[in-house]
């Protein structure tokens, strides 16, 4: 954020440059620079469809719906939240979330608790919705800036509903993102080394 410089001290400073010849032209020193604007993915950076393309949506403010089965806001601080949406012509979809937070402390905690909504999404589908069977799996941590891990998590209802997602969770100092892809099917349907790959893009472009 930038220090406020009072006015009487930039006037002095504007007659002192002037007197000397000089035109100030450099900003304040020790003015802190402008923080920078986490990166997201591109359409051509998710796990590839076999028969569609990947069409990415704008960055948008705010916490996206398409995480709330399993990761929400409540209990949270009220951070920085974007959010970009991903589709393809057929049943799959995905969305990348990041949260800039005060602090890589903060960070961390964030995504530890990220991590843990993930890892106990199942159950709780369950306990809410006794027409839903939901198993979850780890499929480990990613050696990434300050370190990622993937899940996944599948679910079917007592209608025949067939879902799978994979989701991920990492962090970049004190900014986290959260990963989620997502179709109809099961474990063997989704693609796991390449939303790895997906999730370490996703951690390194973030600055």
């Amino acid at each position: 954020m930038s220090m406020r410089i009072r006015t009487g001290a930039v006037t002095a400073l504007a007659v002192a440059a002037l007197a000397a010849g000089t035109v100030l032209t450099a900003p304040a020193a020790g003015a802190a620079p402008k923080a920078a604007t986490p990166t997201f993915l591109s359409a051509s950076q998710l796990p590839p469809h076999p028969t569609s393309s990947w069409t990415a949506g704008p960055v948008t403010e705010g916490f996206p719906e398409s995480l709330g089965l399993c990761v929400s806001t409540e209990g949270v601080l009220d951070y920085d939240y974007q959010h970009r949406e991903f589709q393809t012509d057929l049943d799959t979809s995905a969305v990348q979330l990041t949260v800039v937070t005060g602090t890589a402390t903060q960070a961390k905690a964030l995504a530890k608790h990220y991590d843990d909504l993930i890892r106990t999404c199942a159950a709780r589908i369950e306990k809410s919705s006794p027409d839903v069977e939901a198993e979850g799996r780890d499929y480990g941590t990613l050696p990434v800036e300050e370190g990622a891990r993937v899940r996944g998590l599948h679910t079917e209802t007592s209608w025949g509903a067939n879902d799978i997602a994979l989701l991920s969770v990492g962090r970049d100092d004190k900014t986290v993102t959260v990963v989620k892809w997502g179709q109809m099917g099961d474990f063997d349907d989704a693609p796991v080394a390449a939303f790895k790959k997906t999730t370490t893009t996703a951690v390194n472009k973030l600055y």
